[in-house]
């Protein structure tokens, strides 16, 4: 593999998991990004399950196995996502943005688990062992780290009539 591969587990697109637009299990070899590409108006919650990865972004910033990345596009930015010396594994998650007009903005969680907060009502994210305690909502098993699941607001947006 020379450059990222993905796979696709849900997008439903047509509203019906309310902010959630798309959930990919990506892997990258060491190394190799996604490209500088551009995002607007949109929120990728990114879980990085085995690895690390670059955010390239002002100034960049490492995530490794365990922490999560908030990337608030807002109004519009640039930037890549590069695979540590040993690949990544990234739980990629996007949503539709909880404040589009805002400027774009990016925070790092070091190894949250339980509910983990996004600062945003209608979505929450939870990180945690697959067993007895996994709460209802969207459920994510990929094999590698942690089980994810998506409590939205599941009221269909209003473009999706």
């Amino acid at each position: 593999m020379t450059g990222p591969a993905g796979e696709t587990l849900l997008e439903p697109g047509d509203g019906s998991l309310g902010p959630l637009l798309r959930v990919t299990d990506d892997r990258l070899p060491p190394g190799a990004g996604y490209g500088v590409h551009a995002h607007r108006a949109v929120d990728v919650v990114a879980v990085v399950l085995a690895g690390s990865v670059t955010h390239r972004w002002r100034g960049g910033v490492v995530l490794g196995a365990g922490d999560v990345g908030v990337l608030r596009a807002g109004t519009g930015l640039d930037h890549d996502e590069v695979a540590g010396p040993d690949g990544a594994r990234v739980l990629q998650c996007h949503l539709r943005a909880a404040a589009p007009g805002a400027a774009p903005a990016h925070e790092v969680l070091r190894g949250p688990r339980g509910w983990v907060d996004l600062g945003r009502p209608d979505a929450r994210l939870w990180l945690g062992e697959d067993g007895g305690g996994v709460p209802d909502g969207v459920v994510l098993r990929t094999g590698a780290g942690p089980v994810a699941v998506w409590a939205v607001d599941a009221g269909r947006p209003d473009w999706a009539t």
